[in-house]
């Protein structure tokens, strides 16, 4: 009797931005964010293993392992989907080299939230969103008998990927001309990070209709306001314990932009850059009209094809260079892992991503109270805010290292001083 060979499972390269993030991992930091959809009654954990099942064989690009290749890393599909977990004490537990290997992402259940925690080489926010959107709407035809229409991200889980899906948009929309890495540190408070590597999550529950009608009145968008209501904080805290102006440095504000709005990709892999928008305190007092503005126009200035297209260029000629390729992974990744310190993380303050509303088919609303969205702190600084809104309510996720919420605190000030009242939620007694 002949045995029958088993195929090997597809593989894919890193995407241009996913390249970054194994170098850059530590021995107790690893880049990995949740995103979670809370339900109006208790999880059926067979259902959901039976939906997961389903979706993963959708999406390869993200339902993937890390493995590591003479050159470079590379994604494999799994052959089958983790096991579902139970919550631990705090989200975004770190994920080591074995967990990877085996399976870059989790899924998590508590009560009736379903959570699922992504390696950032796998995806970005918009694409880890579209994966979640699947799984639930799997979940909901399998557990009530309903039919989800495709649309707003909810694909056909029967048919294949398409080729757009499993692009690295970053080579192909790479412009001719790279830009300049160049940038000014960002202000950090020195800090020393809980020995037990506990990270406290505080959620702002903030009305959107207040927010919306601010903005309005300052003639912004939701997440400019949001993020002057943030650099506000970032400079009162500055203030509270840098008491000579002129020592003061930088408040740099890192916010994460979605390429699809800009570029014709539909890819569900990395495809987001960034802007900073910047303040220099030794200049003065800003006033909070003068921060949206600052903001307002940083964005406008920077979120253009021609602007994001140069900032691709120069991490994709990087990768490109023939002598870079040849070079083994051990001493790439000690490169890479020199440039993400230097020209990385240092040059802001923290990072605000805004996911927007989420949208959904009509007939999954009734099953579904709310939605989160979690970044993982910094590596060298100890806080970090992921944003989403959904139904009425902007839900704003702090996430630290560290056992004093003093951003937290000059956040909830300045947004009582706008008028908005928020109710706080925290995994901390």
């Amino acid at each position: 009797m002949t045995k029958k060979i088993k195929k090997p499972l597809p593989w894919l390269r890193l995407d241009n931005a996913a390249k970054i993030y194994p170098a850059a991992r530590r021995s107790n930091w690893s880049n990995v964010f949740r995103q979670s959809v809370t339900l109006y009654e208790d999880i059926d954990t067979d259902v959901l293993r039976s939906a997961l099942k389903v979706t993963v064989k959708r999406f390869p690009s993200i339902a993937a392992r890390l493995r590591k290749g003479l050159f470079w890393y590379y994604l494999q599909q799994v052959e089958s989907p983790p096991e579902i977990r139970e919550e631990q004490s705090y989200p975004l537990i770190f994920m080591n080299n074995r967990e990877m290997r085996r399976c870059a992402f989790r899924v998590i259940v508590y009560h009736n939230r379903i959570a699922v925690e992504f390696f950032h080489s796998l995806t970005d926010g918009t694409g880890a969103l579209i994966f979640l959107k699947n799984l639930v709407a799997e979940y909901l035809e399998q557990k009530y008998g309903i039919s989800v229409p495709f649309e707003h991200g909810v694909l056909d889980r029967q048919k294949k990927p398409s080729a757009e899906e499993m692009e690295d948009s970053f080579l192909k929309y790479a412009g001719k001309v790279p830009g300049s890495r160049r940038s000014a540190d960002a202000w950090r408070k020195a800090v020393e990070p809980m020995s037990d590597g506990f990270l406290s999550l505080t959620c702002f529950n903030i009305p959107i209709k207040d927010v919306l009608d601010l903005a309005h009145k300052h003639k912004v968008t939701v997440t400019v306001f949001m993020s002057a209501v943030m650099m506000k904080a970032l400079l009162n805290w500055q203030a509270e314990n840098v008491h000579n102006i002129r020592a003061r440095k930088r408040i740099k504000l890192l916010i994460p932009v979605n390429l699809r709005q800009i570029f014709p990709s539909k890819s569900l892999r990395n495809f987001a850059l960034y802007t900073v928008p910047e303040l220099d305190p030794r200049l003065g007092d800003y006033e909070f009209d003068e921060i949206c503005r600052v903001i307002q126009h940083t964005m406008g200035l920077e979120i253009t094809a021609k602007h994001m297209s140069s900032m691709i260029a120069k991490n994709v000629n990087d990768e490109i260079n023939p002598l870079v390729r040849l070079i083994p992974l051990p001493l790439k990744n000690l490169v890479m892992k020199a440039v993400f310190e230097s020209v990385g993380e240092r040059k802001s303050c923290l990072t605000l991503s805004n996911l927007g509303l989420v949208k959904l088919p009509d007939i999954m609303g009734q099953y579904i109270q709310r939605m989160d969205f979690i970044l993982g702190v910094q590596a060298s600084a100890p806080y970090n805010c992921g944003m989403i809104s959904y139904g009425d309510t902007i839900y704003l996720n702090f996430i630290r290292n560290v056992r004093d919420a003093e951003l937290e605190r000059h956040f909830y000030a300045v947004l009582q001083q706008m008028g908005i009242t928020a109710t706080v939620e925290s995994n901390r007694n």
